[in-house]
């Protein structure tokens, strides 16, 4: 009997994931538990194993898009089950409505997707036929660039990218002035695409406010470093990440409102303090969580964040690692952006997320002189929907009080 090869859930606000790679061919003889594909969600790619042994059809294509629990493959027991796979007819999809389509005057230049050249099929992938409906665009006029000349996502952008620049001109003089000469294109797809929209949804969806100022790290700087010195012994070296973490998680505790969710017209506060934290890697951003970070010591947190942000970069990260966050930290000091403000934006469905700069030598006035101090930069965004200004300001004076005074840090809440 045949077996499905499906989209796993990999999270709680997962919608679908795109197909990267197939590491097997069509038809092609696998053991249980073999790397068959790796499909990428806005947080992690994330490799699937055969369910059984057997032969592998391909449903989904790299570059397509698939829903958890959706069928991107199947495999089946013989060669005989794999033949009446293979030249089983696909499902047709289903036309437009004609209400739709009453409904949608301005689309009425373009035809339905599924229409082809003398009434044949147009070969294209679900991703591609929905940018198509969008953007209006003829499939027909389109040449398929995927296997089999079905025509993927990358068709669409340049049809929809020569749509936008009109008619093709005749090309400017090497050196005219005001050409653009192109080094790269980056697809916006995979992790980069999610992001974009995870973030561009977050802004639509959520009413963000960003308080900004700086904090006076002195005795955290002194902390840190005695800290540090005691590397051996500890058996981790302690990262101001890790000191910011903890307080943040004290700070929480002590002010559970912003420890929430706007989630079907309700605010959760959350009895877990999940602490995202985020990660810079080449293709994008990730944020693997601490879980249970009220519940740590210092030096748990410091060998967590590093197991969490070891794996991100080695892109072994587990559904477990990046589900059930509560509150982000992302701290772009520690990848040297120096003295900086900026409004960053709430990792859905959180309420909030706390942004902190690099220290840096400022100079400051105390007791009526100008000195220098190590200062360090912060900008909190929160959902107005949910948390009111005097509460976003109460959690953060109890972070600065925290960081201010370091040293209770050290002692268990």
């Amino acid at each position: 009997m045949a077996t499905d090869i499906t989209v796993p859930r990999l999270g709680m606000a997962v919608a679908d994931a795109t197909i990267i790679e197939w590491k097997v061919q069509e038809g092609e003889q696998v053991k249980e538990k073999q790397v068959l594909v790796v499909i990428e969600t806005e947080k992690l790619r994330y490799d699937v194993e055969s369910p059984a042994a057997g032969f592998v059809h391909i449903v989904k294509n790299a570059d397509e898009t698939a829903a958890v629990s959706s069928a991107i493959g199947i495999i089946a027991e013989s060669k005989e089950e794999l033949a009446a796979l293979q030249t089983a007819q696909p499902e047709p999809e289903p036309a437009p409505a004609a209400a739709e389509a009453e409904a949608a005057p301005q689309a009425a230049a373009a035809p339905p997707v599924s229409a082809g050249v003398r009434g044949e099929r147009v070969k294209i992938s679900p991703v591609a036929r929905k940018m198509a409906e969008e953007h209006v665009i003829d499939v027909t006029q389109v040449t398929g660039t995927g296997p089999g000349g079905r025509i993927i996502r990358e068709d669409i952008e340049k049809a929809i990218a020569d749509k936008a620049a009109g008619p093709k001109e005749a090309a400017a003089p090497a050196g005219a002035p005001g050409e653009k000469r192109v080094k790269s294109t980056v697809p916006l797809r995979g992790m980069r695409g999610a992001i974009a929209e995870h973030m561009h949804r977050s802004l639509a969806t959520s009413a963000q406010l960003t308080a900004m100022g700086e904090i006076d790290v002195t005795q955290l700087v002194k902390m840190r470093q005695d800290l540090v010195e005691q590397e051996s012994s500890l058996g981790t070296r302690i990262t101001y990440t890790d000191l910011l973490v903890i307080a943040v998680a004290r700070a929480l505790k002590e002010h559970p409102a912003i420890n929430s969710s706007l989630i079907d017209n309700e605010v959760k506060i959350w009895e877990d303090i999940n602490i995202g934290v985020a990660v810079a890697l080449d293709e994008g951003l990730i944020v693997p969580v601490v879980a249970a970070a009220d519940r740590k010591s210092l030096k748990e947190i410091s060998q967590t964040v590093k197991a969490l942000a070891s794996r991100a970069r080695e892109g072994k990260l587990q559904p477990d690692d990046i589900s059930g966050g509560t509150f982000t930290l992302s701290n772009l000091g520690a990848v040297g952006a120096g003295y900086r403000f900026e409004t960053v934006i709430i990792n859905q469905p959180e309420s909030a997320i706390l942004g902190t700069g690099a220290i840096t030598d400022r100079a400051v006035v105390r007791e009526g002189q100008i000195v220098i101090r190590p200062i360090m930069t912060y900008y909190f965004t929160y959902d107005h929907r949910v948390i009111d200004g005097a509460v976003a300001a109460g959690f953060m004076a109890g972070v600065i009080k925290l960081l201010e005074n370091p040293y209770r840090l050290l002692i268990s809440a």
